[in-house]
């Protein structure tokens, strides 16, 4: 990880800069992969499988027993874990349920919200280098809690042409008996335009590279609505001198071995904690399978050493990290201060990877600054919210002028003749 140490406030802006493609060739790059899967569906989609994740794919649809097949074959640890993580995130976002609540605004005025799920939803499930069944949770729970009608699930196939037995459990689990074995913008582009096997969907969910989050934008041009700019992943911690280094670093690893475009950035006032920092990060590197991967996202994450803890808060505030752990003497205090994160993390012993599979806060979350201006994924996510108004006799007449008024003074004289031809029939 590249060391600054107190740069000035003129520099932070540069310093938060995520490593990601030049925008222009994103966009033309996923452009072109969008207009060869809407012109050629079923055939495009799997020439591009072909060319991406597996040379001899075959076939586009999973079925129910072939996802049963493959979750059998699933460690029953596994499986127990998978359902408890299933109960903490359906816990969490059922109690998100709004209730409709009529209020009367005026006499004989009355107007309420009605929850209504959206049909029909397309969960992207990122299955390239890590299988994420995790993912599967954090979509498929809150859409059932809804009650989105269509499900359309797709995840890349792995290099032998399979989806990961984990992901099929947990389809099963929650009752998806389909899956669409295509990733990356291919996949967003078949639940955007929808092809001879992959019905169009209505909004589309789910975190992936920088390519699957430009396909996403793009989709919405088509008329398709996306939860949010969702990937590549980061993390943010700020650490003070009571943080342990080795908490520190293995928070730091977990991020960066989802891949080599993520990022993560360690802020901190402490010398001794930064100076301990390189040794821990060679001694936990050389243990983990996915060395190669994070030691790729280090080499553009950032380690930077401030002044004291408000401009720890200020930089990670314009940051606006995806997921942010504070690794403090006392966070509840300092979370107070944060205005831009998509998760926070308090204390010591609040791993992000918690967050990731089983607390029961969602993980798909707000990257490359869109913090400061998306939530993450929630039960909203999964709803329209339709606004209804009843207006009585007596209600009309007391709150009627007052429109009359307004419209008039607008110059919309339909807008008042709609009140004024109610307002003369009830004159006796």
């Amino acid at each position: 990880m590249k060391t600054i140490n107190y740069p000035a406030k003129a520099s932070w802006a540069e310093i938060c800069e995520r490593p990601v493609m030049e925008a222009r060739d994103l966009e033309n790059l996923v452009l072109g992969i969008m207009e060869k899967v809407r012109d050629g569906g079923d055939a495009a989609l799997l020439e591009l499988t072909r060319k991406f994740d597996h040379p001899e794919a075959g076939e586009v649809i999973w079925d129910q027993a072939r996802i049963r097949a493959a979750a059998a074959q699933v460690d029953p640890d596994l499986k127990a874990a998978i359902q408890r993580a299933r109960n903490n995130i359906e816990a969490f976002h059922r109690s998100q349920w709004e209730p409709i609540q009529k209020i009367e605004t005026s006499p004989g005025v009355t107007c309420w919200r009605k929850s209504l799920p959206i049909e029909r939803v397309g969960l992207y499930i990122p299955g390239g280098t890590a299988p994420l069944f995790s993912t599967l949770l954090m979509l498929a729970v809150p859409a059932r809690i809804a009650g989105a009608s269509t499900l359309v699930i797709t995840t890349p196939p792995n290099k032998a042409g399979e989806i990961h037995p984990a992901i099929c459990f947990t389809a099963d689990l929650l009752g998806v008996d389909k899956i669409y074995a295509a990733g990356g913008a291919q996949a967003i582009a078949a639940m955007t335009y929808g092809t001879e096997s992959v019905p169009a969907v209505d909004k589309i969910f789910g975190p992936g590279n920088q390519y699957v989050t430009q396909a996403k934008i793009l989709a919405q041009r088509a008329g398709v609505a996306m939860d949010l700019p969702a990937g590549p992943s980061e993390l943010l911690v700020i650490a003070d001198e009571s943080a342990q280094v080795e908490f520190v670093v293995a928070d730091l690893l977990s991020q960066a071995e989802h891949g080599t475009d993520s990022q993560v950035v360690l802020v901190t006032d402490d010398k001794a904690l930064l100076a301990a920092l390189p040794a821990e990060l060679d001694r936990q590197l050389a243990a983990l399978p996915r060395k190669e991967i994070a030691e790729a996202a280090l080499g553009h994450s950032r380690a930077v050493l401030l002044r004291d803890a408000a401009e720890a808060v200020a930089f990670s505030n314009l940051y606006a990290p995806e997921h942010l752990i504070l690794a403090v003497a006392d966070p509840l205090a300092m979370g107070e201060q944060i205005t831009n994160a998509g998760s926070v993390f308090l204390g010591h012993y609040t791993p992000e990877s918690a967050g990731d599979y089983a607390s029961g806060t969602n993980h798909t979350l707000p990257t490359n600054g869109f913090a400061r201006n998306f939530s993450g994924v929630s039960l909203d996510s999964f709803v329209k919210k339709i606004t209804f108004q009843e207006i009585s006799r007596e209600g009309i007449q007391d709150l009627g002028p007052s429109i009359e008024v307004m419209a008039a003074a607008e110059l919309l004289q339909a807008h008042k003749n709609a009140v004024t031809v109610r307002l003369e029939s009830l004159k006796p």
